[in-house]
């Protein structure tokens, strides 16, 4: 599929033109399950996205047919007229969560198709959402900020689709800019940009093919512990209004009033907002040294506090180790989906290939490979 036969599609389907957008699916170099934990994270948009091809249809309807899914789907913009298929909640809730900030939404046609791996963590979800709350934002002239952009597909997640998400994914997919990946503060939406052009490296991701079943519910469940163990510590630290601003001596503290597990994940995330303060400071320098070793830091926070790894990418960080890759870690929200690697240039083809055929020797299926080039935000096509 491309932009071409989108337009062909969308001119079969709907009998007229539609305006083309995009919004791009994110990698994320450091900083995992901290968003919504009032941390720091280091995303960047990437050259994998979401395409869709959008007209207005002077009805209070939406017409809306999936090319990946091969799936038409229609529905109104009432809270009632919620569609049963998945994938139709996406653009669903973003329809209402702009209406329940007080614009209106007319009714609109679409055909879109993404390239952005489905489940492979790289947020085929939030690049969905970003694409149609940018897309109407743009046809029906409404004025809202990227920020609140970015909220609205957040909450389409939380409203719609059951997955207390943070803030992350959207941001990324929305204010992506090419050569840059982007640190955010959580807490108070500050956000700068850092150049990232490594020359000599590159970023690969390796896909494990797998998502073992838990994702929102141990998803939520994690973030259930983060809260409690937040305020805990706010109980005797009133200044912490979230878990990203205590520190370990903080968690030390209550440590007998939670859970061994609530311990666990909160001392996971005290540790990640620091790391991620590393690795921007590391950049600045050009040492990427420091980036590869705290990316192996959280990978071992991800597999053994958070406990969102699996066996499989545990293998895939262990062969990166033995292959001198520079700097390893699951990527996303866990349980399956990718690595992301930092590779010597001149270690990359031995990895691959030693990687994948480790991998299909002890799983019987082959990993996929994405190099990563990072790339602009939403927009207009």
């Amino acid at each position: 599929m491309n932009i071409e036969t989108l337009q062909s599609l969308f001119l079969q389907r709907f009998g007229g033109e539609g305006v083309l957008y995009t919004s791009p699916g994110r990698i994320n170099l450091i900083g995992e399950h901290t968003d919504y934990n009032g941390g720091f994270v280091f995303p960047g948009a990437i050259d994998k996205g979401i395409y869709a091809c959008i007209a207005l249809n002077g009805t209070d309807r939406v017409r809306a047919y999936s090319a990946d899914y091969d799936e038409f789907c229609e529905f109104g913009l009432r809270e009632e007229d919620k569609p049963a298929e998945a994938w139709a909640r996406y653009i669903f809730g973003v329809c209402r969560e702009i209406q329940k900030r007080g614009y209106a939404v007319q009714g609109f046609d679409t055909c879109f198709y993404g390239d952005v791996p489905l489940g492979a963590g790289m947020s085929s979800s939030a690049a969905l959402e970003s694409t149609f709350a940018f897309a109407l934002n743009d046809l029906l002239a409404l004025g809202i900020d990227k920020f609140e952009l970015a909220r609205i597909g957040q909450s389409t997640e939380h409203n719609y689709c059951g997955v207390k998400c943070g803030i992350m994914d959207q941001f990324a997919s929305l204010f992506g800019k090419a050569g840059h990946l982007m640190r955010l503060n959580c807490a108070t939406m500050e956000y700068e940009y850092f150049p990232f052009n490594p020359k000599g490296y590159k970023v690969v991701l390796l896909d494990t093919v797998v998502k073992h079943e838990l994702a929102s519910s141990a998803y939520n469940k994690r973030r259930e512990s983060c809260e409690n163990a937040c305020r805990h510590i706010a109980a005797r630290h009133p200044e912490v209004q979230y878990l990203s601003d205590a520190d370990m001596a903080m968690l030390e503290e209550v440590r007998d009033e939670i859970s061994d597990e609530d311990f666990l994940r909160a001392e996971y995330v005290i540790g990640e907002k620091q790391r991620v303060l590393d690795v921007c400071e590391a950049l600045e320098r050009g040492d990427y040294e420091t980036v590869g070793e705290k990316m192996y830091g959280t990978h071992h926070g991800m597999s053994k506090l958070y406990e969102v790894s699996c066996e499989e990418l545990d293998f895939l960080n262990d062969v990166a180790k033995e292959c001198g890759v520079t700097g390893s870690r699951v990527m996303g929200g866990g349980f399956g989906g990718c690595t992301i690697n930092l590779v010597k240039e001149e270690l990359y083809d031995t990895f691959i290939a030693t990687a994948k055929e480790l991998f299909t020797a002890r799983f019987h299926h082959s990993p996929k490979i994405y190099d990563v080039i990072i790339s602009d935000g939403s927009r207009k096509i």
